[in-house]
């Protein structure tokens, strides 16, 4: 039967998102339906407004959210009403290859589900990453909902369903950030910020925050960075070099995703050094680099997919590390805002006023 709320469309490509009603089917097979308490305001919206995601418009945006399962369809064990939830867009299949190799987060058929949320009228939406919630109340696959500690902040939490994550991740999962490494970050969003969070944790002796933005950089030293270069004035590779006796950062991390920003980070790594690649490109991009140069310098050259994380894993484990004291994600969380400024908080975040907004229900 289904029941009705309020949630943000982008209805076309570049206009301003509205307020609709939104109705949600009752969960099926395999499927929760969460009440949604925060969802943050990630650049990935903003690119689904943009259409650079893709054209499947309308789109039902939102998806860095925590919330409370209100009910759930038939065979999920996983999760139950009631339970407090951060809501991911990496619902593993269990059957595809990397899950049977026993490389869960690098799941090639992750699910969302099954039916679609629609405008009054019955149109079909798109919901951002599968989730779509910036809604009072959003339909994804049980596997999508990661039970944890229900003392936790919504605000906070829900930011670990994407941005965060893909920052701790990069640094942690992807790049192996271990104890008395040179740690780079080039980038100082909140991805970026959340990356130099993640070489603190794991014990990096140097980080080193690159940004164009000194507002950026006093953030970045605020969350851990040992040291920052604006590279609108200094060249970041000959900044980090001298700040690393002379050799480059043992891990680099690329929060932009420019031919530019990669370029930097190739160089300024040590000889047999890691970069990571967690800024997203635009399709039209392209790199030119020697290829003498990558095999002389050797090393690794990842992309980072959500932090590598796997939720299941991840989010139990950073939300106890929040609730000890030891993990800041409230500093993420720039302001709090009701549904109807999500549109004013694109053009903050367009601007870097803040590291995220987060729609409060």
């Amino acid at each position: 039967m289904g029941q009705q709320v309020r949630g943000v469309v982008a209805r076309a490509k570049g206009a301003p998102v509205t307020i609709e009603t939104i109705t949600v089917p009752d969960p099926g097979p395999g499927e929760a339906v969460v009440k949604v308490q925060a969802c943050g305001v990630c650049h990935t919206d903003l690119h689904y407004r943009e259409g650079g995601i893709n054209d499947e418009f309308p789109f039902l945006l939102g998806h860095e959210a925590a919330g409370v399962v209100e009910s759930v369809g038939e065979g999920v064990t996983e999760v139950a009403p009631g339970d407090f939830v951060i809501l991911n867009w990496r619902a593993v299949c269990g059957q595809c290859r990397a899950c049977l190799r026993g490389r869960p987060q690098y799941c090639f058929d992750t699910h969302n589900a099954r039916q679609k949320m629609t405008l009054d009228d019955g149109t079909e939406l798109s919901p951002a990453l599968g989730i779509g919630a910036f809604a009072e109340k959003t339909l994804v696959a049980a596997g999508q909902c990661t039970k944890v500690d229900p003392e936790a902040s919504p605000a906070a939490a829900g930011l670990l369903g994407c941005g965060v994550m893909a920052g701790l991740g990069a640094a942690l999962n992807t790049g192996g950030a271990g104890r008395g490494d040179s740690v780079a970050v080039i980038g100082c969003g909140g991805v970026g910020n959340a990356a130099v969070v993640g070489a603190r944790l794991a014990g990096a002796a140097r980080i080193i925050a690159v940004d164009i933005d000194d507002k950026k950089l006093a953030t970045a030293r605020s969350l851990g960075a040992t040291h920052t270069v604006n590279s609108r004035t200094t060249d970041p590779v000959e900044a980090v070099r001298e700040l690393t006796g002379g050799f480059g950062a043992d891990l680099v991390i690329d929060a932009v995703g420019r031919p530019e920003t990669y370029e930097q980070a190739f160089y300024a790594r040590d000889l047999a050094g890691t970069v990571v690649l967690v800024g997203v490109p635009t399709p039209e991009m392209r790199l030119d680099l020697p290829l003498l140069d990558v095999f002389g310098r050797g090393g690794s050259l990842k992309s980072s997919w959500y932090g590598d994380c796997l939720p299941s894993r991840d989010f139990p484990m950073l939300i106890d590390l929040y609730r000890q004291g030891r993990l800041d994600l409230d500093a993420f969380v720039s302001e709090t805002i009701p549904l109807e400024d999500v549109e004013k908080a694109f053009e903050r975040m367009h601007h870097g006023d803040v590291l995220r907004s987060v729609v409060v229900f």
